[in-house]
């Protein structure tokens, strides 16, 4: 092991099918508007968190949630997780604003999120 450190998980993705209906929900459950409203992804923060609404489960297909780990370096990451035993599903690519996302599968197919911020504070988006 490299020793490269992550920051938890802050962020889930849920794919909806309905997203009118499912930012609705998500608004109840949370108690706060979505930060992010679009009609390609709904965003929300709360305490900490963020949680992404993608309709369709959006261009990387997602059919079940994904929970993100947050590191500072991905691309180290990704190496650690992929000697480990990891294989990588979507590489790591720019979402915008910096912000770096990967997916890898654990050897039992579970999908497993990273992202790094790149120097960002928050995830504001997608």
């Amino acid at each position: 092991m490299t020793g490269s450190s992550t920051q938890g998980i802050k962020t889930v993705l849920h794919p909806v099918s309905d997203l009118a209906t499912a930012k609705a929900v998500y608004a109840a459950l949370l108690g706060v508007p979505p930060q992010i409203d679009e009609s390609y992804y709904v965003g929300f923060e709360a305490v900490g968190q963020h949680i992404g609404l993608v309709p369709g489960g959006g261009p990387q297909g997602m059919t079940s949630p994904v929970a993100y780990w947050h590191v500072p370096d991905i691309e180290a990451k990704l190496a650690e997780v992929t000697a480990a035993g990891a294989t990588v599903k979507e590489p790591a690519h720019d979402v915008g604003g910096g912000r770096l996302v990967a997916t890898i599968t654990d050897p039992d197919g579970n999908v497993l999120g990273l992202h790094s911020s790149a120097g960002r504070a928050a995830w504001p988006g997608p």
